[in-house]
């Protein structure tokens, strides 16, 4: 059962530029906290000024925890590392691939939230990395900037996102001082006193304002309750699904609530990946294609630029924004974080949004375009889900 709270003021960012600039003026602002979670910090371009914002909160005395996924950013760079350090912020490596990599099926289980909150007054959670518009990691610079989102949240919701961040940072602390034998220093981060005791409540505002609630995936309380929330959310809908997912390949249960709801004559619109970033995605992608499509599904692909954006609006009223996708990866094995919020406002705006891109920047899949494709292009689309499906199988995960 997800439990929103109302009261809520929410800001839908665009794009790193947007992001960037709202989270930099807060980080400047920050009196006593800032905590930081992202799945890739990229230290060029824009990146370097977060970088920045951060080194300066932690010299002029602000707490500052960063905490970065060991597969999205393996190691920052030396001369980064250094200042960080030097300035007093306290980071970590989420999971470190070591000698095997990705080998070693355990290390699939990622940090691909993107979480921040500052002086447990204000929340940020989204797509976004801290990663330049413009810069991609695998096909260097774009012709158009990367299309996501990103929320910033103030009300009582930002009390739920700063316990899951510094309960996260404490275990990870008390791991770390575990694996180097340091009982004494496990101990002591396990005793840590957590921040959120010290830090002021945050405001109320005044009305009723917006419902919302953080939607955590992780492998222990939590392991279904992304997909669940989508789930009952397409199962209620009745006029309008439109959905934007940049990794999108959803298991049986997901496949069937769509085409369900089509079938009972919900618009359901997808909007997808429409340029080659991985094989595997690309390809599993569109072997789930055919039967989507034939249920009255429509799906469009995104071909301006790269697509990352995981967010959804359903009949106007209910929204997600956040960093899972509708995928194995996202739902199965990383910790992912999502708001939801019930507000037709916000839902509105974010339905507009994504009705404007997909008029402007996306071309329909036809049906029978999409039957006829050659025989060796569905042969390797095939192949690649049936990958998919058997590492898996390596995690112990059927999907």
């Amino acid at each position: 059962m997800t439990d929103y709270c109302a009261g809520h003021q929410l800001q839908l960012l665009e794009g790193a530029r947007e992001f960037f600039a709202s989270l930099i003026a807060d980080v400047e602002r920050a009196a006593k906290e800032v905590r930081i979670e992202t799945y890739i910090f990229d230290f060029a371009g824009s990146g370097a000024r977060v970088a920045q914002a951060l080194c300066d909160a932690a010299q002029r005395g602000v707490a500052v925890f960063l905490v970065v996924d060991g597969v999205g950013t393996p190691k920052l760079p030396t001369p980064w590392a250094a200042q960080l350090t030097a300035a007093g912020v306290q980071w970590e490596v989420f999971s470190p691939l070591g000698r095997w990599g990705l080998l070693v099926p355990s290390r699939w289980r990622r940090l691909h939230r993107k979480l921040c909150v500052v002086d447990g007054q204000v929340a940020y959670c989204g797509g976004i990395n801290v990663l330049d518009d413009w810069i991609d990691a695998n096909h260097g610079p774009l012709n158009a900037p990367r299309f996501d989102f990103a929320v910033r949240v103030v009300g009582p919701l930002v009390r739920t996102v700063h316990a899951a961040m510094a309960q996260f940072w404490w275990r990870l602390r008390a791991v770390r001082k575990a694996q180097q034998v340091d009982l004494a220093g496990a101990w002591a981060a396990l005793q840590e006193v957590v921040y959120e005791g010290r830090l002021p409540t945050p405001p109320q505002l005044q009305g009723a304002g917006a419902r919302a609630a953080l939607v955590l995936r992780d492998n222990v309380l939590n392991r279904r309750r992304i997909e669940r929330n989508y789930l009952r959310a397409i199962a209620d809908a009745q006029q309008d699904i439109l959905l934007a997912n940049a990794y999108f390949l959803p298991g049986r249960r997901m496949r069937r609530a769509l085409i369900l709801a089509a079938q009972r004559g919900v618009q359901v619109r997808l909007l997808l990946q429409g340029r080659y970033e991985y094989f595997m995605q690309y390809h599993a992608t569109r072997a789930l294609y055919r039967p989507l499509l034939a249920a009255g599904v429509d799906i469009f692909e995104y071909k301006v630029s790269f697509l990352h954006a995981k967010v959804a609006v359903i009949d106007q009223f209910w929204a997600t924004v956040g960093s899972s996708n509708i995928d194995p990866l996202s739902l199965l094995l990383a910790r992912e974080a999502n708001v939801v919020v019930h507000d037709a406002g916000f839902a509105g705006l974010l339905h507009g949004k994504l009705e404007q891109t997909i008029a402007t920047s996306a071309d329909k899949v036809d049906f029978l375009k999409h039957t006829q494709r050659p025989l060796m292009q569905k042969l390797i689309d095939q192949l690649a889900l049936l990958l998919m499906r058997g590492l898996l199988l390596l995690n112990g995960k059927r999907y």
